[in-house]
């Protein structure tokens, strides 16, 4: 990332300090339209689970019977018996919260990074004293990203030109009419995009490097609203098409208003209408634009130069083409710039130098915003369905889900759409309550059998995580989100990112009512080819932030995932149905409409060994662990008399991995030179202050530290990592001998050879 500093000399350009965003994989716009028109191919269909009312008595013994066929898909769904109908126990009353902002269109990864490329082309002409317009072609925004992409794969401008490759850049970017969409596609990247390209290709050189003679320093006085007319003017306006709008431009949507320097893009004509859109509608609605235009702020001021030079040629002749950048106040011949212009820009004007500062700094980091006001369910259920009503032009329950989807995706990949969703996500069932009744459901209703029956049942979101045959159990804080359902209230289009579980674990979402929520879903066997091409697709965004797909803000179309052989599955949950996601599963989606439900993390003991390959993922990525997996592990060790014989069967494999690790890691200590051990009971310590400074990973079993630094711990993957002291200052850390280890391990054993036993 570049750091922004104060520009001392006025030749010097902020280098970034982050190496080279490397090149990816450019995906044609082409490859997801037909006949000039944006298709979501829509992925198959996840399995749907239909159980027995015996079957639904146990969850994690009914998931693990389905488990090798449903975790192929990554996703499944669950519909319960027909007699199974929890009561929703939520205070709807006095249910207050505050949803995130999101405008869709930022949330997909290919159409932010055409945003971020369009931003940094708005600042490259607006430093420069023109606003940027947004061509219209065939009555779509032309995509000046991948116009650019395309014809600098395909050459560059001039061999586009030269051998006559405008129709084939036209018909890679989806236009239906080749040849003449061709003819004005060049004429749009010769206007826009071609002084962008040779500007960027320059962004490393050293541009001004001549040196200039100075002659003597006489000060020039220039009082405001004076006209002095041998002296170079920065004032003078442009005369071009900006006064003559045609309908080939257009106008301004409403993200422009938010975002930096795209608010400088200009969008003139009649673009892409959305039905339902009104000023009056505060969701998905298009802003009026007010016009201000930045006063220039003149004061007198001393030059003591007696003359203009520029910084090119050295040269203070012509001096009424000479101009003096607003950033620096150095000058140059228009002619003499990079590219040369014929007129004098009109506002503030920055040369190539200040232009290159500006332009090379990365894009911030994006998150979601919080909405401004709070809502009562009524309130946003209200809000949800004029805003759906409006925009579709029909009932809510009339819009069928396809029409949905179909328009989702094409919103999202859309970089002049305007919808924005609301959405009220992760909310703490501790804070709120929880949908499902629980012990608070019975205050003065002791005898209610009814609710009795539903407070303790499995299916209960709050009862899966700590069931007996669940590891989750044996975590003795309330982790909210993992052990403690959260709650999410939807409205049409509000989305879930691209994300796999905490830990890679298990979760069960379950629908308590309103319209459906569209899923998609990839196998945990296919995670690593899902993070593979969504790096290769959009290698920017993962270039400044590499732990974007732990931030749960960016989609990816499936379309461009199964192009590239990524298995993707897809489902609809209807209200009172579950989906279970399975570990390492990525899965993405969007609600369909106004809607309410619940989910919660659970792990059975099939997830024991891909728990510890997670957390061993998380130490390359340096990436905070939610609690120790070792503390887990000698947890379950310690209360092996709970645990089935087969879960003591896969906690004897894990433990008896741990032990060979903190053998051979121990060894490698002491050769190391280290003499000095301290007994540390960890699990009295807070999480934040027993990580390894290096990876993270929370520390349990072992740690090392340094007396030059005591609270500064390592792991002993990375003990050498710590500190430059020698080994003897350094302390090793234990919270078992490899003396207790072989009875902890012989003591597990024996309950998981009680299956064969029996």
């Amino acid at each position: 990332m570049s750091v922004k500093r104060d520009i001392k000399c006025k030749l010097e350009i902020d280098e970034p300090k982050q190496k080279e965003c490397p090149e990816g994989k450019f995906i044609d716009p082409v490859s997801l339209m037909e006949k000039g028109k944006f298709v979501f191919k829509v992925p198959p269909e996840a399995p749907v689970f239909e159980p027995t009312a015996e079957e639904f008595k146990d969850p994690l013994k009914y998931i693990a019977k389905i488990r090798s066929v449903a975790q192929e898909h990554g996703i499944c769904k669950i519909r319960p018996p027909s007699n199974w109908h929890p009561p929703f126990c939520v205070d709807v009353d006095n249910f207050k919260f505050t949803p995130r902002i999101q405008k869709l269109n930022e949330l997909d990864a290919s159409t932010r990074v055409k945003l971020n490329f369009l931003e940094k082309i708005a600042k490259y002409w607006h430093l420069q004293g023109i606003r940027i317009k947004i061509p219209v072609l065939e009555q779509r925004a032309v995509d000046l990203y991948s116009l650019y992409k395309i014809v600098e794969f395909e050459g560059g401008f001039d061999v586009v030109c030269s051998e006559k490759k405008w129709g084939k850049v036209a018909s890679r970017m989806g236009y239906v009419c080749e040849k003449s969409s061709g003819t004005i596609l060049k004429s749009h990247h010769e206007r826009w995009l071609n002084p962008f390209s040779l500007f960027h290709a320059t962004i490393k050189d050293e541009i001004y490097n001549k040196p200039i003679k100075r002659e003597s320093k006489v000060p020039i006085i220039k009082e405001e609203n004076s006209s002095v007319s041998n002296s170079p003017t920065k004032r003078a306006r442009l005369s071009p098409d900006d006064d003559n709008e045609s309908d080939d431009y257009i106008k301004d949507p409403f993200y422009l208003m938010e975002n930096k320097e795209l608010r400088k893009l200009q969008f003139f004509g009649a673009g892409p209408k959305m039905a339902g859109f009104s000023s009056k509608c505060r969701i998905g609605h298009l802003k009026s634009k007010e016009s201000k235009k930045s006063k220039r702020r003149s004061k007198p001021a001393v030059n003591y130069l007696d003359k203009y030079y520029c910084q090119k040629c050295g040269s203070g002749k012509s001096e009424e083409t000479i101009l003096i950048c607003d950033g620096c106040d150095l000058s140059f011949h228009m002619q003499c710039l990079i590219i040369p212009l014929t007129n004098v820009p009109k506002g503030e004007w920055r040369c190539h130098k200040c232009v290159i500062n500006e332009v090379i700094k990365p894009s911030d980091a994006f998150g979601f915003e919080q909405a401004q006001r709070e809502y009562t369910l009524q309130q946003f259920g209200e809000m949800a369905d004029q805003f759906k009503s409006k925009y579709f032009n029909m009932p809510v329950h009339l819009v069928p889900t396809d029409k949905v989807e179909q328009e989702y995706w094409k919103i999202v990949s859309s970089i002049d759409s305007t919808v924005i969703a609301e959405y009220g996500a992760d909310l703490h069932t501790m804070d709120h309550g929880s949908g499902f009744p629980t012990g608070l459901a019975l205050s003065g209703n002791e005898d209610n059998t009814f609710y009795k029956s539903y407070i303790e049942d499995h299916w209960n979101l709050n009862n899966i995580p700590i069931l007996k045959d669940s590891v989750l159990s044996f975590i003795n804080a309330d982790i909210s989100g993992m052990k403690i359902p959260w709650m999410y209230v939807g409205m049409c289009f509000s989305t879930f990112c691209w994300h796999n579980e905490d830990h890679w674990s298990y979760s069960i979402n379950y629908l308590h009512w309103g319209e459906p929520k569209t899923w998609y879903g990839v196998p945990g066997a296919s995670a690593e080819a899902f993070e593979e091409v969504m790096k290769e697709t959009t290698p920017e965004l993962f270039h400044s932030q590499p732990d974007l797909l732990h931030q749960l803000v960016t989609i990816l179309n499936p379309n461009i995932l199964m192009k590239a052989n990524v298995p993707i599955y897809r489902t609809d949950q209807n209200a009172g149905e579950f989906v279970v996601t399975f570990p390492r599963s990525y899965h993405t989606g969007f609600n369909q409409g106004y809607n309410f439900a619940e989910a919660v993390n659970f792990a059975p003991a099939d997830w024991i060994s891909i728990g510890r390959e997670c957390v061993n993922h998380y130490s390359s990525l340096k990436r905070i662990c939610v609690f120790s997996h070792d503390e887990l592990i000698c947890k379950m060790v310690n209360s092996c008399d709970d645990l089935t014989p087969k879960a003591a069967e896969l906690v004897y494999d894990d433990l008896n991995e741990m032990v060979k690790f903190e053998r051979v890691q121990r060894k490698a200590l002491l050769d190391w030179g280290v003499t000095e051990a301290d007994f540390v009971e960890f699990e009295h310590q807070v999480d934040d202050l027993r990580q390894c400074m290096v990876c993270n990973t929370t520390l349990y079993v072992s740690a090392v530290s340094c007396s030059c630094d005591p609270k500064r711990l390592a792991c002993l993957r990375h003990f050498k990592q710590l500190c430059d002291c020698p080994a003897q200052m350094h302390v090793f850390k234990y919270r078992y001998t490899l003396d207790e280890f072989p009875p902890l391990l012989r003591k597990v054993k024996a309950k998981a050879e009680q299956a064969y036993d029996d």
